[in-house]
């Protein structure tokens, strides 16, 4: 308050003395004196007053419209903004809508499986995993409805909650044991491989499965990860090779190329003979080696009989004529050779075609080509006569010899000498007379073989009785009966036929020698030694 100076005023107001200051005395008083200014009426300010009864109202009315408003939410089915359920906003939405949305969301939700470089897309079905939508929604929408929820979703930016779920693990279990095969590759054993002329190690490769015990325990510790990340990395292990080290083996098999290899090949109705040289660089890799021995360090092999034979063959094939091998005996004679033995190969012949001439009969052809007629009308079935160009087959020569070849000993008949060349070791160990069949009852010319032995055997036909009996070819096939070789025959079991008869054709087919040719070459010419019976 301040001080106004007034003079001699009519009517005096109320002094005021400032507080620092003593009021004076009546003696000392002085002729002037202070006195409180008189202030101007106040004029209420109205306006003011108005904006402030109006803010007031606002604020009643807008706590009052937002508390009933939060009261609404709170009882309502809606679910408050900002609440999401993996990644899906249901904020907005009724606990129905809601629940429709994330069961629609689950159906068309996938899982990767990883495993190493390959995946896998399933669904959460196909692993057991099962979304309970409903109970899902209803705990959305019980988010923000708690001072603690609504802080809690203030503090994180939002309202994100994990699905309500459950997981079968023998669902689980069958979808993993579906797709173990997918994930096995088998181990590779260590083995020998073939380069540059020489054998190599191949070092051993593992092998791996699906370990479907340790995923499963995996994917039921994690299994809320794998739904909310919608990823799985299965577990795989190793499967160990059976062989891991074949080197010792291999040094071995280098050190068996070495040997010197010859395959020799004979053939029995020419009587030649063949060999061929072959390189380690070839037969090398006809080995197989047996790889569980060679782990310990031990050789075993084997010779690919196909690979073999198929060499053989073709060294074979040159010499013309339908020539061939057996691809087996090619292997079995291929392995004597690499063990340091010797075994000798047959050659074998194909049957031919023959173009019918004229003037030429069944019986004509088959001395042309060394086969008895009946065994080429076998061969053509159907065939009753002949015609100029007429083609026929005519089979093969080896059909006369059907036992393995005794290679060393060899039977020449001559049946234009009438004289018979016994060999052996290629050297001529015995010539004599013999008599071969007559006209009517011919002994047939062709490469054949010693094919049985009986002591004195019977031909019914002609009541003949044998002795020291070989039979070398059938001149019907059907039938069991042979021509062969014998000694001087008795009829009768007294009357001794044809021993002035020897170099005459006197036989019914057969060939004829002295009753001790007969028994000498009887004890000395085995079964599959080779009879050639020259025109």
């Amino acid at each position: 308050m301040s001080g106004k100076r007034v003079q001699n005023s009519e009517q005096p107001t109320v002094a005021y003395f400032p507080p620092a200051q003593q009021a004076p005395s009546v003696a000392e008083a002085p002729t002037e004196i202070w006195v409180r200014a008189p202030q101007a009426p106040r004029r209420p300010n109205w306006l003011l007053r108005i904006v402030g009864i109006v803010a007031v109202m606002v604020f009643a009315v807008l706590s009052a419209a937002l508390l009933g408003g939060g009261l609404l939410i709170y009882e309502s089915e809606w679910i408050v903004p900002g609440v999401t359920v993996l990644g899906m906003d249901v904020g907005g939405q009724t606990t129905a809508e809601a629940t429709t949305a994330l069961a629609n969301s689950w159906q068309n939700r996938q899982v990767t499986l990883v495993a190493g470089a390959a995946s896998w897309a399933v669904s959460p079905d196909e692993l057991g995993m099962t979304l309970d939508a409903q109970a899902t929604a209803v705990s959305a929408h019980q988010q923000g409805r708690s001072w603690q929820s609504l802080k809690q979703g203030w503090q994180q930016g939002g309202f994100a909650i994990s699905p309500v779920w459950q997981i079968d693990m023998s669902v689980a279990e069958a979808k993993l044991t579906a797709l173990a095969p997918e994930l096995t590759t088998q181990p590779v054993n260590a083995s020998m491989v073939w380069a540059d002329g020489r054998f190599q190690a191949a070092p051993a490769v593992p092998g791996q499965t699906l370990d479907v015990a340790a995923t499963l325990t995996a994917l039921q510790g994690s299994a809320a990860m794998v739904v909310m990340n919608g990823r799985f990395d299965l577990i795989t292990q190793s499967i160990a090779p059976a062989i891991n080290d074949v080197s010792v083996a291999v040094a071995q098999a280098n050190a068996l190329l070495d040997t010197p290899l010859a395959v020799r090949a004979y053939d029995p109705i020419t009587d030649e003979t063949w060999t061929w040289q072959v390189a380690p660089a070839v037969w090398g890799q006809w080995l197989t080696v047996d790889m569980v021995a060679a782990q310990d360090g031990q050789l075993q092999w084997s010779v690919d009989a196909a690979q073999a034979g198929v060499y053989v063959n073709g060294q074979v094939a040159m010499l013309g004529d339908g020539r061939f091998i057996d691809e087996t005996a090619a292997a079995d004679a291929v392995v004597a050779g690499i063990d340091g033995t010797s075994k000798t190969l047959r050659i074998y012949h194909q049957p031919q075609q023959h173009t019918v001439q004229s003037g030429e009969t069944i019986a004509s052809i088959g001395r042309d080509y060394g086969v008895p007629y009946p065994w080429i009308q076998q061969a053509n079935p159907g065939v009753d006569s002949l015609f100029a160009g007429q083609v026929l087959t005519i089979p093969s020569l080896d059909e006369l010899v059907p036992l393995p070849v005794v290679e060393n000993k060899r039977i020449i008949v001559s049946i234009t000498e009438q004289r018979v060349w016994v060999y052996e070791n290629g050297s001529l160990k015995w010539e004599w007379a013999a008599s071969t069949g007559i006209d009517d009852s011919p002994t047939s010319p062709g490469i054949f073989q010693i094919q049985s032995h009986e002591a004195n055997a019977y031909a019914g036909n002609w009541d003949l009785w044998m002795p020291s009996f070989m039979g070398i070819y059938q001149p019907v096939p059907t039938s069991e009966f042979m021509n062969g070789f014998h000694g001087f025959p008795t009829r009768g079991g007294s009357q001794l036929l044809w021993t002035g008869n020897l170099g005459q054709k006197v036989t019914y087919g057969c060939i004829l020698v002295s009753s001790d040719n007969a028994q000498t070459l009887y004890n000395w010419a085995e079964e599959g030694v080779v009879v050639e019976i020259r025109p």
